[in-house]
């Protein structure tokens, strides 16, 4: 009768692959992100680059799809991550954060100035739905 030790090592942690995951997820965010806004200017939908956008109708779309994008870019981080997957989720979450609130300054008064407001602080609840999407759909 033979017996098999499992290897109770831990694996070192590649912050390679970690980086990565995050940048998956900043990629597929700002891809997404910029291609559908690309399509809707394109249809007229959107007014064209460089005028603000003060229809909250358009807003609230533009923050609809952001939202489902965000989703997914950290549920994609999630995936990825080598570790510690909820971790590497609220990351990207915290980055959106900052990147949000930069862009909110830089863009203050351009448009409608609730926009921004809320797609800052979107960025970790959305950051934690992609975390939890990526727990539940784990294999038991």
């Amino acid at each position: 009768m033979s017996t098999q030790i499992a290897d109770v090592t831990p694996r070192p942690r590649s912050w390679w692959r970690s980086i990565g995951a995050v940048l998956a997820g900043i990629l597929t965010i700002f891809v997404l992100s910029l291609g559908t806004d690309q399509i809707f200017h394109v249809l007229g939908i959107y007014p064209p680059w460089g005028q603000p956008m003060r229809e909250t109708g358009l807003l609230v779309l533009a923050f609809g799809y952001r939202l489902i994008y965000d989703v997914f870019g950290c549920y994609l981080a999630a995936r990825l991550a080598p570790y510690a997957p909820m971790g590497h989720a609220l990351t990207l979450g915290v980055i959106g954060t900052v990147l949000s609130v930069l862009g909110a300054i830089e863009m203050w008064n351009f448009g409608p100035n609730w926009y921004p407001v809320v797609l800052a602080a979107s960025s970790l609840p959305s950051a934690w739905l992609g975390g939890v999407l990526h727990h539940l759909s784990r294999p038991r």
